[in-house]
Order: C-alpha cells, then sequence, then structure tokens
C-alpha cells in the first residue's frame, strides 16, 4: 500500500481535532474555533480570487485535482463540526439533568419545612394547629400571570 502526503496529513489532522475538541471547552476552545472560522472565511475569498490554487496546492499534496482537495477538507471539516455538536449537546443534557434534580430537591424542601410567614409554624399560635397547604409547583413559571395565590381554608 502507497501511501501518498494527502492521506498522512488527513489522517493527523482528523486525530489532532478530535482529540482538540474532546479534551476543551471554554473561552479559549470558543476563541479557538472563531480563529478558526475567520482562517475558513479568509481562505475561502482567496480561493475565490485564484481557482487555479486548490489545482497547484493538491499537486504539492499528492491529490490529483484541486476538487477532491476541497472534499478532503469539506470532510475534515464537517467531522470538526459533528463533534463539536455532539459535545455542546452532551453538556447541555447534563446541564438539564443537575437542573431538574436541583429543581425536585427545592421543591420537596419547601413542601417539608413550613413557611416562615406560617401562623401555625410558631411556638405560640396556640394548640389547635390548621392543616398547611404546600406551596404550588408552579409557583415559579407563573411569575407575570393572574392566578391567584394558594390560600389556606380553615
Amino acid at each position: 500500500m502507497n501511501i501518498v502526503l494527502i492521506q498522512v496529513l488527513l489522517i493527523v489532522v482528523v486525530v489532532v481535532v478530535a482529540a482538540r475538541l474532546f479534551r476543551s471547552r471554554g473561552a479559549r476552545s470558543q476563541a479557538v474555533r472563531r480563529l478558526g472560522l475567520m482562517l475558513f472565511a479568509a481562505f475561502a475569498v482567496v480561493s475565490i480570487l485564484f481557482p487555479n490554487l486548490w489545482n497547484r496546492m493538491a499537486a504539492v499534496a499528492g491529490v490529483r485535482r484541486g476538487t477532491d482537495l476541497v472534499l478532503y477538507a469539506l470532510v475534515v471539516a464537517f467531522l470538526s463540526f459533528t463533534v463539536t455538536t455532539y459535545l455542546r449537546f452532551r453538556d447541555f443534557e447534563a446541564r438539564y439533568t443537575r437542573l431538574a434534580r436541583r429543581l425536585a430537591l427545592d421543591e420537596v424542601r419547601a413542601e417539608s419545612t413550613p413557611s416562615q410567614s406560617d401562623p401555625t409554624s410558631s411556638p405560640m399560635a396556640g394548640t389547635t394547629a390548621s392543616p398547611t397547604v404546600p406551596p404550588r409547583r408552579d409557583e415559579g413559571s407563573n411569575a407575570g400571570s393572574d392566578a391567584p395565590p394558594a390560600t389556606e381554608q380553615a
């Protein structure tokens, strides 16, 4: 099997891009993505102005046609996009899971502890305690609605 320069280069680029995208997520990673986008845009403009450039670069890389080189570059770009999107969705799912767990725990805590404004929770309330109504589950989401607040019935 005869391996040409472009094959080695593409394999190295794919491995480096995958390792880079799996390793870091943050401001630096976002800056790298922005720089990559700017380089891609600049290279696209140069390619439009000098279309034979791809054929010359393809000859240097060991590929017969410039269109094949463009295809290989697009495969690498698509792989990078796919890995980035997968990692971002995985992070969002983890955040949503933590948020749902936190909300569930906060609701359980709110239902199990009496509120400070409840007159039956004070020691001076007397001996007859009226049943308490747990807080509504949708209180946070009805901030701007006209629904009346939950009231106690004695």
